[in-house]
């Protein structure tokens, strides 16, 4: 079984896709950090993220850069958002998490593109939103938890910011798959996002 879950920065894909993982005892790929690896990898080169270059040779980093615990910084998160607009940047990581998809016993894999292009024949599409306000609540709470002192506005303007990328790209923009469930978590708590995505999961496997 695959199960693709996209959506926007802080929507709590990861979260969820992490939860359905566990729960249906699925491996489970956090494809956002393969661009945010390749976003630190730039500016490790002195590179030029918005170069299609400089974010190309990005992509050979070594695998030991997926462990840095910097890449979950929203400074990283930035640099992600502007490699992932360049379509050899896309290309490139295609085929790492198309070698996940296939994998004997299917998978769980989060992104912004998983539906729409790296899994179409997945049984269950999730398309996890929730409103600028919350997400940029929900980042700002996870900041400040790490003692990272930012303020609300900025994360709100950077999520926009990173909204607008992602939708209006030309190559794989975030959108939903057409037949996708859409989970709006603006107003839940983790648990209750978790627990609505599960359902989700399972009526759709059982229709």
């Amino acid at each position: 079984m695959i199960i693709a879950v996209d959506g926007p920065t802080a929507s709590g894909k990861g979260t969820i896709a992490k939860a359905l993982a566990a729960h249906f005892g699925l491996p489970h790929l956090d494809t956002g950090l393969l661009y945010r690896a390749v976003g630190r990898q730039v500016q490790l080169n002195d590179g030029d993220p918005n170069n299609p270059a400089d974010a190309l040779a990005a992509t050979h980093f070594l695998d030991a850069l997926l462990l840095d615990d910097f890449l979950r910084s929203e400074e990283v998160g930035g640099l992600a958002s502007r490699v992932s607009v360049h379509p050899a940047v896309r290309q490139a990581l295609y085929d790492r998490q198309r070698a996940f998809v296939e994998q004997p016993g299917g998978a769980v894999l989060d992104g912004r593109d998983i539906g729409t292009v790296i899994a179409p024949e997945a049984e269950v599409k999730l398309f996890v939103t929730a409103s600028v306000e919350a997400r940029a609540r929900r980042r700002w709470l996870e900041m400040t938890g790490r003692e990272i002192e930012i303020p609300l506005a900025e994360i709100e303007q950077d999520i926009v910011r990173r909204d607008a990328r992602d939708i209006n790209r030309k190559d794989a923009p975030l959108k939903a798959a057409p037949d996708a469930l859409i989970l709006d978590t603006t107003s839940f708590d983790k648990e209750q996002a978790i627990e609505a995505a599960i359902e989700a999961v399972k009526e759709r496997l059982s229709s």
